[in-house]
């Protein structure tokens, strides 16, 4: 049992490796994305896909390290993410952030 186990962690690690360098290559092509974006919603995408892929990041060093302490930077990048993600639908529907105008 202790050679299945041997193996099945092997696996895991070169698998988690070769996931790491895809997401790697699918950043930079993200970050090509955000610089030459046709339109400000294209580029919004982008970011947003840069985010999650950075969430996947840390979620595959976790599992690499074989630690817990990762879970909550992932938590706390959605968030982040999250609150990015409202502000820049705010800007590209309205035009600014903030309401300055009172009625």
């Amino acid at each position: 049992m202790s050679a299945l186990q041997d193996n099945f962690a092997a696996i895991v690690q070169i698998v988690s490796i070769i996931c790491l360098i895809v997401l790697s290559v699918s950043i930079l092509l993200l970050i090509i994305r955000v610089m030459k974006g046709p339109t400000n919603a294209d580029r919004a995408v982008a970011l947003d896909a840069i985010g999650v892929n950075i969430m996947a990041f840390a979620a595959l060093l976790a599992i690499i390290l074989i630690t817990p302490n990762f879970n909550d930077i992932v938590l706390l990048i959605g968030i982040l993410l999250f609150i990015g993600t409202v502000a820049i639908a705010i800007y590209l529907e309205k035009g600014d952030l903030i309401d300055t105008e009172r009625d």
